[in-house]
This record gives C-alpha cells, structure tokens and sequence, in this order.
C-alpha cells in the first residue's frame, strides 16, 4: 500500500470479523490492518460486520418511502423546525462555496434524547429528539440500524486503541452520549449530470463515518491531489477517518477528502458519522508527539468543531448566526481546514458532510 502523501490508487479491504473473536490475537490481527489503512490512505472497505442484510434492505425500503413523499410532506419535519439539528435537507440547504447547489435531500437524525434530559436541558447542540416522519414501521427500523451500525463503529473504536498500543477500552469512555448523526440521503437521477457535483470535497468532522452505499460516486483524492474512485463491494460498508481521530493521533492517521460525483443513476446513502461525546477535548496523544517536536494540532473541543462546521454549511443556520441567535464557539475553524483538499488549495466546495 503506498503512503498517504503518495498517489493510493484503490482502497484496501479489512475482514473485521476478529474484533468479534474471544482471541486476543484475532483482535490484534485486525487492529494491525486497520491502523495500517487509517495511516496510509485514511478509507477502506469493512466486510465481516454484523449488520445483516434484511436490517439494511429495510433501512432502504423505509428510506424511499421517505423521499417517495411529496415535498410538503417531507418538509412536515423540516430541518429548521428542530433545535437540535434533526429532520429534513431539501435540496440546497447545503450550499457549496461559490453558492453551488447541492444536488441531494437528506434526513438528519441521530440518537434520540428526551426533552428533560439533562443534556438537552442545558441546551447542548446537536443533542435532543429527532423529527420522525409518520410512516409506519420507519421509526423502528431506522432506530434498529441506528443501533447495529453504532455497534460496529464501537468494535471499530476498540481496534483503533490497539493499533495505537492502547488498551481495548481507551476511547469507549468518550462514546457515552456523543452526537453521532445518522443521514439518510438521496441522490436524484438526472440524466444531464455526467459531470455534476453531487457533493463538494469535505473532510468529515468526527471520529470516523460508516458508509453505506447503493450506487457508485464516491470519489476520494490522494496525498497527490488526484481523485481516485470508490466502486462499490457487495456487503462492505466503506469507512474513513475523519477529523477528530487526525487530531488524536497527531496526524498519523488521515482524514481524507472525498465527495460525490457523475451521478448518473439514482442514488441513496447512508452515513453514521461516529462522534465523541460533544465536551470531550481531542488533543494529540502525548506518546504520538516525537521527543523535542511540538504537537501538530490544537486541542479541540469535539461537539465545539461539529457544531461550528454545521453552522457554516447549512443555510438555516448560517441566518440564525446572522441574526444573533446562535454564536460560533471561541476559535472555530473555517471549512474545509483538513484533509488532501486544504492541504493542496483544492477548490473544495465543502457544504457539511456525506
């Protein structure tokens, strides 16, 4: 496998059917090949997972339901109704630099949390109840994807501390209550897009994003700047490393850029975008810092860097911080501050993530 600052042409593919072995040495096996992808090229593919096939093609039944509506139905559960950032992105709520429109709908939902809990009470972003759309059967089987995925992306986590010499356990303490959002997006047919943007390149914001994916598109760009295609493998969900885990390993391993292009065909995705708790502080591992070299990030407030990103991408909110409702936190990163786009001043066009 080349190095990341060289030109990847394919991403690897990992069995992860060990992190589930009582074996110790299974664990390790697989936690040494998923360090060596997080380092090297920042995405590969996950075969060997638990998430069955009868609970993703439900997941994808419910899901053209949805996006089947009429758009005043759809927009019943409008994202800008919520205050916590859940519900439905019409087309261009998302707007790419330069005002591109954003060729996709979407359905933002994460972990529910009650109104007197003591997260939401306190007013912390990105947590709360989700918009759900009156449809039989969706809630449910949206909720029991939810929890498979988030399941997987927890073994993930135990393999990312070992390949890092930790313990099993290091980052579970940190996933306690984190808002890590579900979307489920839509990618319209339209025959005259050969060449059109579906979505601009953008690093994701969290830990790492389990990918679901239904038709090609996806594109990621290597440590040269060329773009390489993500086809799709039967079963495989796609994972990448995203800002957060860059942050904590000092740069070791590689939130990639990426986005979706040629969309040629219709096409549904479904991202789980692995998130710490929203106050834990991310900051480099002191054992990943060379002897006499300064640390490579700032430490980062985990929720803080989410928050502030989505507030830049998404319309509705970019007019309430207009209006003084909302406030960017205290040293809030500008978009697209990470990944192979920034680091070759690649018109990037990033409009959250997906």
């Amino acid at each position: 496998m080349a190095s990341a600052s060289t030109a990847f042409t394919s991403l690897p593919l990992i069995d992860v059917s060990g992190l589930y072995s009582d074996k110790s040495s299974d664990r390790i096996a697989v936690a040494d090949r998923l360090g060596k992808a997080a380092r090297e090229v920042g995405f590969f593919y996950v075969t060997g997972h638990r998430v069955d096939g009868e609970m993703r093609a439900r997941l994808l039944d419910q899901t053209k339901r949805f996006f089947a509506q009429p758009v005043e139905r759809k927009m019943d559960v409008y994202i800008g109704n919520s205050t916590n950032h859940r519900g439905y992105v019409p087309e261009g709520e998302e707007v790419l630099v330069g005002g591109k429109r954003d060729k996709k709908e979407a359905l933002d939902l994460g972990r529910d949390l009650p109104a007197d809990h003591a997260d939401v009470v306190a007013g912390t972003p990105m947590i709360g109840p989700n918009q759900w759309p009156e449809l039989d059967g969706f809630r449910e089987d949206i909720t029991a994807y939810y929890d498979a995925v988030f399941e997987l992306g927890r073994r993930l986590l135990t393999g990312f501390a070992l390949a890092l010499g930790k313990e099993e356990g290091f980052f579970q303490r940190f996933v306690t209550r984190p808002p890590s959002q579900l979307r489920l997006l839509h990618y319209p047919f339209d025959a005259t897009a050969e060449d059109v943007q579906g979505f601009g390149a953008h690093t994701d914001y969290e830990c790492f994003t389990l990918l679901l994916p239904t038709a090609p598109g996806l594109e990621v760009m290597n440590g040269e700047g060329a773009w390489v295609d993500v086809p799709l493998v039967p079963d495989a969900f796609v994972v990448n490393i995203g800002d957060m885990m860059e942050v904590w390993t000092n740069g070791q391993f590689v939130a990639t850029s990426h986005r979706v292009r040629k969309v040629q065909e219709e096409r549904y995705s479904f991202p789980l975008f692995f998130a710490c708790d929203y106050d834990t502080v991310v900051a480099p591992l002191d054992e990943l810092i060379a002897p006499g070299d300064a640390p490579r990030f700032e430490p980062i407030r985990a929720g803080e860097h989410l928050f502030a990103q989505t507030v830049q991408s998404f319309t509705y909110l970019r007019e309430r911080l207009a209006r003084g409702e909302i406030v960017l936190p205290k040293n809030a990163k500008a978009l697209s501050s990470f990944g192979q786009a920034a680091r070759h001043d690649a018109p990037t066009g990033k409009a959250g993530h997906g």
